[in-house]
């Protein structure tokens, strides 16, 4: 039994009572984040791997999320913390207007644009919205919102000392009896007490420092994920120190450097944040960058039924895409890398961003600056450029098209239309456009036929490689073709197939 396919109506499965309840009764982690069990006895609900004694089956009824399990007046378990499950994969995998829409909820946009700004950037009216999320979701976009707010605040009450006042509004609410309404409600207990818990158990936090943890479901490979971070560090803005890849973040009410370490059954984060309220954006950035809302079982289910793929995902399941923080800088980045090796793109990059970034200041690492933004970077001169003069127009005809809006790349943005913008400008071809797709856009099915490193893993492996005809191949390893290509790429020794030493 496992969850079904990214895709699938999330709605269809909360309405499965019966695989709901097999999945309780088994504590499978893998239907965590899909769906959630509401207890009709003690108004409380769960995660389907809650470590308590199962339910009876006649008190369970399930949810498609945490805000609707809270909108029917469910209060989150105080052991297996529900509301900090894994998102659903889902979000990530689709490219429908709910899934766009969940991927902005997630980064804070009705918190900082309300709900009409949320509708205006899907193209949609907010009562379209509000429709389409209650189908699919059984709450609308300020429900969901609020419960990530819950959430945001509990992050803060359990790993700050700030007072309780600046929490509420670093966490979206708009006063301090809502704060308390909400946190009592949602978690069963007023904040106070939520601090006396978590610092009796885990001891004192460290000053100006977010230190959570941020699950995934298993299984997960960190070679690839952190080695290709590593290896493709751009100095001053990303570095690998004592264990972990730190970088910093161009937020949307100021700035912060994370630092994210990869452990057996959870990432490490610390946060260092100019302002708190970006906290859930911040957040929403790093799983994102980790790819770490993937179902990783499905992906490697549909993988391993190619049988010249099969020993590859058997020898390292769980394989992520590593993507970006910000996706205008990797689409910058794309363009430098284009035709160099790993060292001169970072070269490259580092120069633009000690001429054009934001300095910041470091006091645990080695980091200096933001990667610098599409309107810092629209007024460069291209003869300053050490590129080829073709490559120095692909640039600047980007950064000019990022700057002012004619462009636009993010979590919301239609993944084909993309594509044809970009596929429209000089300098940009199949492999450039879909490098952007899979690493900044974040569409699972990206793929690279065309890419050296890809063609010799598959003429390794017997696999046809020549473009079209591995793309003829690849047609059943949809829609999944983005984890093949790390599977293809692994078969090499390059640095970013390996943990940094």
């Amino acid at each position: 039994m496992s969850p079904p396919p990214a895709g699938q109506a999330t709605r269809a499965m909360h309405h499965d009572t019966e695989r709901c309840v097999r999945a309780v009764q088994s504590k499978d982690a893998r239907f965590d984040g899909w769906v959630f069990t509401a207890v009709t006895t003690t108004r409380i609900y769960c995660r389907p791997s809650c470590p308590v004694v199962p339910p009876k089956p006649q008190n369970m009824t399930f949810y498609p999320s945490a805000a609707a399990c809270q909108q029917a007046g469910f209060r989150a378990c105080k052991r297996c913390r529900p509301d900090t499950s894994p998102g659903s994969p889902e979000w990530n995998a689709r490219a429908d207007s709910v899934a766009r829409a969940m991927r902005l909820i997630r980064e804070g946009v009705v918190d900082r644009e309300g709900v009409q700004g949320l509708a205006a950037r899907l193209g949609y009216s907010a009562r379209q919205i509000e429709r389409q999320l209650r189908a699919e979701l059984g709450a609308g976009p300020l429900a969901l919102a609020r419960a990530q707010r819950a959430q945001t605040a509990r992050l803060l009450i359990e790993t700050t000392a700030l007072p309780m006042a600046a929490i509420t509004f670093a966490a979206g609410f708009s006063s301090v009896r809502t704060f308390n309404e909400t946190v009592r409600e949602v978690f069963g207990l007023p904040p106070g007490e939520l601090r006396t818990r978590v610092r009796k158990r885990d001891g004192a936090q460290t000053p100006g420092v977010i230190a959570l943890r941020l699950p995934f479901r298993a299984p997960l490979n960190p070679d690839n994920l952190f080695g290709h971070l590593a290896a493709t560090a751009v100095p001053g803005v990303e570095e690998w120190r004592d264990g972990a890849y730190r970088r910093t973040l161009q937020l949307p009410y100021g700035h912060g450097i994370v630092a994210l370490t990869p452990r057996p059954d959870h990432i490490a984060c610390r946060l260092a944040l100019t302002d708190l309220r970006d906290l859930t954006h911040a957040i929403s950035r790093c799983r994102w960058l980790l790819d770490l809302d993937a179902d990783p079982v499905a992906v490697d289910e549909r993988l391993r039924a190619d049988p010249l793929l099969a020993p590859l995902v058997a020898q390292a399941p769980g394989r992520r895409v590593p993507r970006t923080t910000d996706p205008a800088e990797f689409a910058v980045r794309a363009v430098l890398g284009q035709q160099v090796s790993t060292a001169a793109a970072r070269t490259h990059a580092g120069r633009l961003v000690t001429a054009h970034g934001a300095v910041v200041d470091d006091p645990e690492g080695g980091l200096t600056h933001l990667f610098p933004t599409p309107d810092a970077l629209a007024g460069l001169d291209p003869e300053a450029l050490a590129l080829p003069r073709s490559r120095r127009t692909t640039l600047t005809t980007l950064v000019s098209h990022l700057a002012d809006g004619t462009i636009r790349l993010g979590v919301d943005c239609d993944w084909d239309r993309a594509r044809a913008q970009l596929l429209a400008l000089p300098g940009f071809g199949p492999w450039t456009t879909e490098v952007i797709a899979m690493r900044a856009l974040g569409d699972p099915d990206a793929f690279l036929p065309s890419d050296l490193g890809i063609r010799r893993a598959a003429q390794g492996l017997g696999l046809p490689h020549t473009p079209a005809a591995l793309t003829a191949r690849a047609a059943a390893w949809r829609p999944w073709r983005a984890y093949a290509v790390q599977y293809l790429w692994a078969t090499d020794a390059h640095p970013i197939n390996h943990l940094p030493q």
